[in-house]
């Protein structure tokens, strides 16, 4: 029996992962505005505590259990900037957040450019639920000095995946999802959903 669960996501990339990954191990995704989902203020200052206000906000309004996730990038030489912040670092979109982290890491040097993905993903399985299932995962790499690759989504373009020698921009979808943070993060909620016979 397939079990629905409401994806508190509007992010089409984000949406495309969660179906590939949860949606072969018998769970319906359904995006929140399929259930007319207002957005809720991410006052949270880390991204679990994002995860948990989005996943509860989902569930409140939808009377469903509740994915959400809260990722972004953490670079190094900007002490962890933009960090929770990465969706609305220029208030601009993505090539414009791009293009900001290019201009603050124009002197950077390469040894320097370290950075990682990071994706924590909650599920909930009620609005009250006191005790959500939680899973925090991180992908290494560095910022480029350039963009490169017309896939993924985010800072796909400037990320520097060590060991395959590209971007992730530039990894097939079933690549990224074998090693990114949110496929990662995905396995390990899928994992504990098991666990709790979900």
């Amino acid at each position: 029996m397939t079990k629905k669960v409401i994806l508190a996501s509007g992010n089409q990339g984000k949406l495309r992962e969660f179906y590939r990954i949860l949606g072969s191990a018998g769970f319906e995704i359904a995006p929140q505005s399929d259930y007319d989902v207002v957005d809720v203020p991410e006052t949270g200052l880390t991204f679990v505590e994002n995860a948990i206000i989005k996943a509860r906000n989902a569930a409140q309004q939808s009377g469903l259990p509740a994915l959400a996730d809260d990722s972004g990038i953490e670079v190094d030489a900007l002490n962890g900037r933009p960090g929770i912040y990465s969706a609305r670092y220029s208030g601009k979109g993505d090539d414009a957040n791009n293009q900001k982290l290019l201009e603050e890491m124009k002197d950077v040097p390469d040894d320097k450019r370290t950075a990682r993905f990071r994706c924590c993903i909650v599920y909930m399985r009620h609005a009250e639920d006191p005790s959500p299932l939680i899973a925090d995962a991180s992908w290494e790499g560095k910022i480029m000095h350039e963009l490169s690759g017309a896939n993924g989504f985010g800072y796909d373009p400037l990320f520097f995946v060590p060991g395959h020698g590209t971007s992730s921009a530039e990894l097939s979808p079933d690549e990224k999802n074998a090693i990114s943070h949110r496929g990662k993060a995905l396995q390990m909620i899928l994992s504990l959903m098991k666990q709790a016979k979900i």
